[in-house]
């Protein structure tokens, strides 16, 4: 089959999504009201509650989102075949993922910008709040740990990226300082910005930096690991204006260019997908379709970590609540459109099926290499890009999506030190709350693994957390709802299959680390999954408790305005 009718039909249904289904749920269920007043309004405190332009929130929304999972999981689920990859991508996209984001942002603005954390003790409960915090806390930590091996890895293996992408924080915090500051209009920071970004990854091309092979006797890998948990440390302590989010929006402008030159490469070259639609000589040692599709792609269909994001920095700067449909549901399809451009990328950019399975020879390949290595292809097919620079092109992409979740996932985790403190009776100032996380945080990845690749010593059970993370959101705003007197069956029928899915992973997972022997994983599996039903039955029962008391929403009062 031609890559690009799975181009054409992946990005019609979910642009067809956005003008329709997100307009539908905004005046219908959640009823967006554009005079509002907002949390960044109410609250603005100028470092973390900030009224922000719809485009530059949407950036940093879209690019916090989209770390190096929305690639990963997508370039593994391939081996099941592209069709389920592919259906779960679009489908989960716009039915699930652009309804959660949404939801979460709507949510969080009506009530003070709280996390979904916090939220989840308004209206599910004390026991359930301290248990969905649990489950937030090991999420993050997990992104954390695991992404920064995953830059660090990029940084190694593609030295040709290291300029454009350390490079990408001067030019964000000179756009911070035009646009806040000297309050310049955004379009020529934008174009300035953007060509500033390329004319690096050009420059970066020609000029490689690789690290001395030991820096104070730790290896290349574990230096810049230790670099970017120093960079996430200084950058969750700035205000948000300064650099967070004018990194974000120009990173996510520049990572939309470099989906477009991708895209334009698959409509020249008319590659032909190599892969099988269904995979029925999957290797020896995958374990089956279903659930772990669904989990395995997470980021890119729904994420619980997008709920995070969403309630934890994006609500905190929404101007108007009528933007939170352009920034929560389109941010979604951002995330969306990227997995559908790794789907291609891992089955279209190969020279035939017997290049593919050789690549896919067991479960867990592929990942970020197979997506480099076969974008890499499709844009010297199609635009006769030289070798070398599209895969310096491909390989920033991912840094900066990963880097731009990195940065955004201390922060959070910061927040929810701040937030069991506040529970546990004791302030912690934002210096202290984000030296603990940091300090969490390095201490899995150099205590579980000497090289600092110890966050990927629980990454095996990153996709069920976060996806049981996304029932728990869709929980929490379907008790929001229903108290409201809304129908919330658009968020209870995701919320039922992801619920079903995930727990049905984490038992099949139990099975395989006792197997394993692996004690600390099958632990960890045993306190999500007691954590996620016990929340789940507290969500039912607020559930039926809103459906009793039939309390009607006039459309202007609510929790977080008092």
């Amino acid at each position: 089959m031609n890559a690009i009718i799975l181009l054409l039909v992946g990005l019609g249904a979910m642009a067809l999504g956005y003008v329709f289904y997100s307009k539908f749920i905004a005046e219908k269920i959640y009823r967006l009201q554009a005079d509002y007043p907002t949390p960044a309004h109410t609250l603005r405190d100028g470092v973390d509650y900030v009224p922000t332009n719809r485009f530059v929130l949407w950036g940093h929304h879209f690019t916090s989102v989209a770390g190096a999972a929305p690639i990963v999981g997508p370039a593994i689920a391939v081996i099941w075949g592209w069709a389920p990859a592919f259906l779960w991508v679009t489908l989960g996209t716009v039915f699930f993922a652009g309804v959660h984001d949404f939801g979460a942002l709507w949510a969080s603005v009506r009530n003070k910008g709280q996390s979904m954390g916090m939220l989840s003790g308004s209206y599910i409960g004390r026991r359930g709040r301290n248990l969905f915090l649990v489950v937030i806390f090991l999420l993050l930590l997990m992104v954390n740990a695991a992404f920064a091996v995953v830059i660090a890895n990029l940084l190694v293996s593609t030295p040709t990226s290291v300029i454009p992408v350390w490079g990408a924080i001067l030019v964000a915090l000179v756009i911070g300082q035009l646009i806040y500051r000297w309050k310049v209009g955004l379009l020529w920071p934008s174009i300035g910005g953007v060509l500033v970004l390329y004319a690096l990854i050009l420059v970066g091309n020609s000029y490689p930096l690789v690290l001395p092979d030991s820096v104070f006797g730790m290896s290349a890998k574990s230096t810049w690991i230790v670099l970017l948990f120093l960079y996430a440390g200084i950058a969750s302590l700035l205000p948000v204006w300064v650099l967070l989010q004018p990194r974000d929006y120009i990173n996510g402008l520049q990572l939309f260019v470099g989906l477009g030159i991708l895209y334009a490469a698959v409509l020249i070259a008319s590659p032909t997908i190599v892969a099988p639609a269904f995979n029925d000589a999957v290797p020896d040692g995958t374990p089956g379709i279903v659930p772990l599709l669904f989990v395995t792609i997470a980021c890119g269909a729904i994420s619980g970590f997008h709920g995070m994001v969403a309630s934890g920095t994006t609500s905190k700067q929404l101007d108007k609540e009528t933007d939170a449909r352009f920034v929560g549901y389109f941010g979604a399809v951002g995330e969306g459109m990227l997995s559908l451009a790794a789907i291609i990328c891992c089955t279209a950019g190969f020279a035939t099926l017997v290049d593919w399975q050789a690549v896919y020879a067991q479960f867990g390949a592929g990942g970020v290499t197979a997506f480099v290595n076969g974008g890499d292809v499709l844009l010297v097919e199609g635009l006769g890009m030289p070798e070398q620079l599209g895969s310096t092109l491909l390989a920033t992409m991912a840094i900066l999506f990963a880097a731009t979740t990195m940065d955004t996932g201390l922060r959070l985790q910061r927040f929810v030190v701040q937030e069991a403190a506040e529970l546990a009776g004791f302030k912690v100032g934002t210096l202290l709350g984000t030296v603990v996380a940091l300090a969490v945080c390095m201490a899995l990845a150099f205590g579980a693994g000497g090289d600092g690749a110890g966050g990927m010593v629980i990454w095996p059970l990153f996709g069920t957390t976060n996806q049981l993370l996304a029932a728990l959101t869709l929980a929490v705003i379907s008790v929001i709802l229903i108290r409201k007197g809304r129908n919330p069956v658009f968020t209870l029928v995701p919320l039922a299959f992801l619920l079903v899915m995930s727990v049905y992973a984490l038992i099949v997972q139990l099975g395989t680390f006792l197997e394993q022997r692996n004690w600390l994983l099958l632990a960890m599996d045993l306190v999500i999954l007691v954590a996620a039903l016990w929340v789940s039955f507290e969500a039912f029962l607020a559930m039926r408790k809103g459906r009793e008391a039939g309390s009607a929403d006039d459309g202007t009062l609510d929790a977080g305005r008092g």
